[in-house]
Order: C-alpha cells, then structure tokens, then sequence
C-alpha cells in the first residue's frame, strides 16, 4: 500500500475549501445582482482561486466587458468579505485564451458553400409600411444598411401572417444587394434543428458549428421553436454570442414576446433582448387597403376602390388571410370569364368572410367556450373564482386575443369590465398551461374547430 502523500492532500483540501469560499461569495452576491443575471454572466465565469488571488476568465470580449462594468465592484466587495482583506483588489479579470482559442474557427478557415435561402420577391421596395409595422420596418432597415448596427440582433415577433418573415428576406436581400461577399443565411428553426440532429447522427457537430459561425448575418425564422430542446438552444447560444462578439448581425423572429414562450432557457431570453425587441402588430383598415391593392397587382389583376374596402373591413387578422381573398376571387373570375366587381366579391367569398366573422367574434369564443365546458355565459364572464370556471375562462380570453384582433383592453371589457392585467395574465398562464398539458391543448383545438365548422 503506497504511503499517504499528505502534501498533495492538503492542497487538495485547500482548494476545496477556496472553491467553497467562491461559491459563498455567490451568494452573497445574489442579494445584489437578480438571480438571472447570475447565472447568464456571473456562474459562467471560469474561476480560478490560489492563496492570494481570485482569478475570472471570461469566455469572450461581451462577457468580459459586461462583467467589468456593471459587476466588477460588487464581486471585488464579495471577495473581500467572504475571504478576508488579505483578497482586497486582488480579484483579475481578463478572457480566457483557451476558451477563446477554442471557440474561434479563425486560426485554420476552411470555406464552405453556404445557401443564403433568400427569396428575391421579398424586398422593402414591396413591403406595405402602415402603423402597425413602421417601427418594425425602420429597425430592419437599419440592421441592413449599416455595416455595425447600433441594435443587434434584431428581433421581430408578432403573430402569423404579419410580415416578420418579408423583413427577414428583405434585410438578407438587400445586404447582398450592397455587399455580394457578404455570407448571408436566412433559415427556419426548425431546418437548424434538423441539421444539427443529423450533424449528431453522423458525428460532424465541429462542421455545422463551423457553417452557422461563418456567416456574417444569420437571419432565424419562429424561434419558438427551439422550446424545450435544451442541447439546440445550448448550441445555438454560444453560435449567437460567437456572432454577436464578431459585430457579425444576427436577426431573429417569434411568434410572441420572447420572455412569454415557455420552454426557452432564461438566459438565451436574455440574450435575445440584447439589442432592439419589436412588436408587428396586425394592419389597419388603411394598410389593409394599401395591402390588397399592391397584392393584387402583384397577382397579374387590379380590383376596385370599393371591392378593396370592402375585403378590407370583412377581413381584419392577418396578411395571409388577405392573400386568400385574392387568389380566391382571381381564380373564379377567371373560370367564369366574370369582371371583378363589388357584387362579384360578396358572392365569391361570402363563405370565407362567414367564417372569418365567427372566428374573430369575442362573444362567439365566449358562447362556443362556455357550451364545451357546459358552463354558463354569465359564469364565464362573472367573477367566480371556481377552477371549473377559471380555466374555461382563461382560455375564452386566450382564443380572443390569438383569433381576433382586440387588444387587451378590449377583451377585457368584453369579459365583464376586467382590467387588461387581468386579460395578459390569463393569456400568459393559459400560454404556459398549453405546453404542460396536452388536454387543455386537444380542448383549444376542438374549440377552434367548432369556431370555423
């Protein structure tokens, strides 16, 4: 049996009791920096401590400068608390080398083709700016005019149909129309998550890292997607803060406000709120208009002043929704050799705007609803706080605000004069519920399903 080598023991020792000490200078940390903070810059932080000196390695410059201006101070007061004065100034910071070193792909370039997927019907030439997306519209042309934008990455969200997927193609077109050696890639989540299953299956992970860190603007379609698939959203996020170091621009969409989709890591929801986080919100009568004039143009025909405000007020959701009115009417003018008039429409597409108005009724969400559960409409829209009430409830004003286009203030006077807070509380919880349990989520299919029978 070999002796006991007391000195290496001691040492180790040492060192744990110095790696406790770090993790108690954490906490005492936490009474100070919010929890999310901690763990999105602090935790991350590669730590080595020796008799005389804490030393923190940051993984790259964006750490390592966030660190050293808004923390730098406290962890240097943690320090000196938790290990005695001997620790005072004595902390370093600086970035890891070999992390770096690790991370970059710069010491040995190996060029690849890279698609950019871009679709050249998509430009801002061809984009209806109205109020609902003028904000929207002047960030991604922002992002695609200038080298360095001041706000990165971009992210647009709003519902389906609204235009974020347009601006997308529109950012990539026109940074290739200005820079064709610019590597642009504009991809749906969904493909990246593909991808990066079959780079696992085939054990080629260090080549798609290599693709996705080579371009120079990154464009990510319904990143809710990424939702509850922890090893994606890992890789993603260190692809993300590998671009973002390099002033390479990243743009991204959601269906909603990304801190409201459940199943994301917190600190990627951080990390998406970096630069500039812009709502698309559904047209306006006037965009509505302006909408189905340039589409149909677009689509080979022209249609009437009146037939365009007419469609317009029948139909109030989404572009998509638009989009359908017109190949429909196209189509059948077409077959029947009939000119397109204000009677021809409301014959045409009498059925689709039947539909569409059972849908985007608030009180036909709170009839169908109530029926389902067998509970009654004054319950629903009372003030009972009975779980058999309150679910059905949350739910009725989660289809109003997803089907129609009222705000929370609105649906909140629609549901017995409550207070929006009250609306964009259900709407979130019943958000979260959904990706919990599956039979809320056959309930809010079958309910949209009797909405448009």
């Amino acid at each position: 049996m070999k002796p006991l080598n007391t000195t290496r023991w001691r040492h180790r020792l040492l060192d744990i009791k110095l790696e406790t000490m770090w993790e108690h200078c954490l906490k005492r940390l936490e009474a100070e920096i919010p929890k999310d903070d901690i763990l999105l810059w602090i935790r991350p932080l590669e730590v080595n401590v020796t008799q005389q000196q804490v030393n923190l390695f940051a993984a790259n410059d964006v750490v390592l400068n966030k660190v050293k201006t808004q923390y730098y101070k406290l962890i240097q007061a943690a320090i000196k608390e938790v290990f005695g004065d001997a620790f005072d100034a004595s902390l370093l910071l600086q970035k890891s080398s070999a992390t770096h070193a690790t991370e970059a792909f710069d010491a040995v370039e190996t060029k690849i083709n890279i698609p950019s997927n871009l679709d050249s019907r998509f430009t801002f030439d061809s984009f209806i700016e109205g109020r609902s997306n003028t904000i929207a519209l002047a960030a991604a042309l922002q992002t695609a005019q200038t080298p360095n934008p001041e706000f990165n990455p971009l992210l647009l969200y709003g519902s389906t149909g609204l235009g974020k997927t347009h601006l997308m193609h529109a950012i990539g077109n026109e940074i290739t129309q200005q820079n064709p050696d610019e590597v642009v890639c504009y991809l749906h989540s969904e493909i990246y998550v593909n991808e990066m299953v079959k780079a696992i299956q085939q054990k080629s992970m260090e080549g798609f890292k290599h693709k996705y860190r080579s371009v120079t603007t990154l464009l990510i379609d319904d990143i809710q997607f990424f939702a509850r698939k922890e090893r994606t959203q890992e890789e993603f996020f260190h692809t993300f803060n590998y671009l973002l170091e390099g002033q390479k621009r990243v743009i991204i969409t959601c269906d909603r406000y990304p801190k409201e989709v459940s199943g994301l890591e917190s600190r990627l929801k951080s990390r998406l709120g970096w630069g500039i986080v812009v709502p698309i919100d559904p047209p306006d009568y006037e965009t509505r208009v302006a909408i189905l004039k340039e589409k149909s143009l677009q689509f080979g025909f022209s249609i009437p002043d009146d037939v365009a405000f007419y469609i317009a007020k029948q139909l109030n959701s989404n572009i998509r929704e638009l989009e359908g009115a017109l190949s429909t009417l196209k189509a059948n003018a077409f077959f029947t050799g009939k000119s397109i008039d204000l009677a021809y429409t409301k014959q045409i597409l009498k059925e689709l705007f039947k539909v569409n108005h059972q849908i985007v009724s608030v009180e036909n969400i709170q009839k169908t609803t109530a029926q389902y559960y067998n509970v009654k409409l004054s319950e629903l829209l009372g003030k009972s706080r009975k779980r058999s009430i309150v679910r059905p409830r949350q739910l009725a004003m989660y289809l109003a605000k997803e089907l129609t286009d009222k705000s929370y203030p609105e649906i909140g006077e629609l549901f017995g004069g409550r207070d929006h807070t009250t609306v964009l509380h259900a709407y979130r919880k019943f958000t979260e519920l959904l990706t919990e349990n599956s039979d809320l989520d056959e309930d809010r299919q079958k309910i949209v399903n009797k909405l448009t029978e």
